[in-house]
């Protein structure tokens, strides 16, 4: 087993920080002026908040960045040179977006850094020349089993559905909202009902809720609906199958390796998907089978242990 590490990380992505900070090392998160990016109340007991001008006199072993940027960052804050001073992991959580399947990434080509991918698909859709990669698929913190289907409705949870729009699928809730009222979660989804020319007790925008509590809501609700186009993988559907429901999903990206026979379903066929919140919303029991199946595969999959484990190993490696 590799040695305890001091990493330095920025909070961006707060699914995929929650799970990576639970691990056995010390996370330090920087923090600027204004106090963006602090652990704050949540349950992170190795992390800790460094004040952005304290960078300079901090002690790390490794920087985990998520951002180009953070790069420039770095050295400017640090002193000290990425991948010459001190090893850095890049940790890609997106798809490419442009010239696909020949994007070109950003990184291609660098011997002094790694890259993680976070899915396969961006693995294999990102052209990333010959710096070194890895994939570590994401992890979940297991926060509880809540369905109860009590609501004949579904739900989604989308970041910006208005401004993201065809990305996120948010043009494809209208024929879902027609079957059941859809209540969407995250941030930024105030004007989508409008935007969908739908009123708003079709589609519902639920507001941003902070996990435990998004988890209990998302159970009342009798399946969850993921219509992404073009994600590298959507944390919430794995969130959501981790707390029991069942899942209805596009077949894009790399959500297939998600949503297995039996927790849901899965398919570019959008009526399929239709057809299959019907039988949610009229079978409860049916919801509540599939769910306890998508929340048994999720734990096994998306693990913290298994998620911790890769990450070690990644760190062992790379650091030493």
């Amino acid at each position: 087993m590799s040695r305890a590490l001091r990493i330095l990380v920025w909070q961006v992505h707060g699914g995929w920080m929650d799970a990576f900070v639970r691990g056995r090392h010390t996370y330090l998160l920087p923090v600027n002026s204004q106090g963006d990016g602090a652990v704050g109340a949540r349950d992170w007991p190795r992390a800790q908040d460094v004040p952005e001008d304290q960078l300079a006199g901090t002690d790390f072993d490794v920087a985990v960045v998520q951002r180009l940027e953070e790069l420039d960052w770095l050295e400017e804050r640090t002193g000290k040179r990425p991948g010459v001073d001190v090893p850095v992991i890049f940790v890609e959580h997106n798809t490419p977006r442009d010239d696909v399947p020949t994007s070109r990434h950003p990184l291609a080509d660098r011997d002094d850094l790694i890259i993680a991918h976070v899915t396969h698909f961006n693995a294999l859709f990102w052209d990333t020349g010959s710096t070194r990669t890895v994939v570590i698929e994401h992890g979940v913190v297991d926060y509880g089993s809540f369905y109860t289907g009590e609501l004949a409705r579904s739900a989604a949870v989308i970041n910006e559905p208005v401004r993201r729009w065809r990305v996120t699928g948010s043009d494809l809730l209208g024929g879902f909202a027609a079957i059941a009222p859809v209540d969407v979660f995250g941030m930024q989804v105030d004007g989508l009902a409008q935007a969908l020319g739908l009123g708003p007790d079709r589609v519902t925008a639920a507001g941003d809720l902070p996990a435990p509590q998004l988890f209990a809501e998302l159970g009342r609700r009798s399946v969850y609906i993921h219509p992404n186009r073009w994600t590298s993988l959507g944390l919430s559907l794995i969130e959501a199958m981790t707390a029991g429901m069942p899942v209805v999903a596009l077949d894009t990206t790399d959500a297939r390796r998600a949503v297995v026979p039996g927790v849901g379903a899965i398919s570019t066929d959008v009526r399929e998907l239709h057809a299959a919140v019907r039988a949610f919303i009229d079978d409860p029991e049916r919801g509540r089978s599939s769910g306890e199946m998508a929340r048994e595969w999720a734990l096994e999959r998306f693990g913290l242990a298994r998620f911790q484990s890769d990450w070690d190993a990644l760190l062992s490696t790379w650091v030493g």
